[in-house]
């Protein structure tokens, strides 16, 4: 026997709908989650900055969506206002998140990132997520590539051509989970994307990350990589993760990220997902 929908029941899911509709992004609303997606929604690259992780879990995305808190972790070379360098600094940053609902990662700066750290330290991290988009510049020294100026850069062809081979020597990074902000262009070189980012450029860029047990990220800060790259990515095998690149409040809205993962059909078994031994 049906039970009736009474009017107060759709008073209530209407008041609902109406109040998700007010936050941006919204997928915790029952009228709003997209139901064909079996797995569970994940925001693997959220950062802290200047917010606290009771000020973000309090965000209405935070009741739909489970949040992967990262920090910075490298040498003292790599300039922001937190770096974690050693054991110490990553247990102070893991104590403060022990105990909330959210997974405890950290994003890797350059491939020297690990030196300070030991394997025991590492082994209490949930996951590892790194990018590309720090690497040598023509003097050897590590440049924020969406700091460089055009004529640091230079010819857009030998660019790419060392940018592949960068993120070819960053997927070799042990330990790591997941690379953010995948197929990313300085500005410079944003309108030649598709002519840029070439088949064979993006084949090696996958294969890396299949060998190397590497997740892609699928960016809904940049509505990134684009739909060739991920189709490629997925027909190779490759797992995705959702991911923001959020700082307060703007964290956890994964629109684009769903949408994509809706258009390339992706299921549970397409996801990266943390390995039990790595749960606290």
């Amino acid at each position: 026997m049906t039970t009736p929908f009474s009017r107060r029941t759709f008073l209530k899911q209407s008041a609902a709908c109406a109040a998700a509709l007010a936050v941006p992004g919204c997928v915790h609303c029952p009228c709003c989650r997209p139901k064909e997606l079996d797995f569970p929604l994940v925001d693997f690259h959220v950062h802290l900055d200047k917010s606290t992780i009771d000020a973000v879990l309090a965000l209405p995305q935070a009741k739909g969506i489970k949040f992967g808190i990262v920090e910075h972790a490298g040498t003292k070379e790599n300039e922001y206002p937190v770096v974690l360098s050693n054991d110490a600094e990553l247990k102070k940053q893991l104590d403060m998140l022990a105990g909330k609902p959210v997974y405890r990662g950290v994003q890797t700066e350059f491939t020297d990132w690990a030196t300070g750290f030991t394997p025991a330290g590492l082994a209490q991290l949930d996951y590892v997520l790194t990018d590309a988009m720090t690497m040598p510049g023509k003097n050897g020294k590590r440049t924020k590539l969406w700091l460089a100026p055009p004529a640091e850069l230079g010819d857009a062809q030998t660019f790419m051509d060392r940018y592949v081979d960068w993120h070819l020597q960053v997927l070799q990074q042990k330990p790591l989970d997941i690379l953010a902000n995948v197929t990313w262009l300085p500005a410079a070189f944003l309108p030649d994307y598709d002519k840029l980012w070439t088949g064979a450029r993006m084949e090696k860029v996958i294969s890396a990350a299949v060998k190397q047990g590497v997740a892609l990220e699928i960016s809904s800060s940049y509505k990134l990589p684009k739909m060739p790259f991920l189709k490629m990515a997925k027909a190779a095998g490759v797992k995705f993760t959702f991911g923001s690149n959020g700082r307060y409040p703007k964290m956890g809205l994964l629109d684009h990220s769903i949408q994509t993962a809706r258009e390339l059909g992706l299921q549970r078994s397409d996801m990266f997902t943390i390995r039990a031994e790595r749960q606290g």
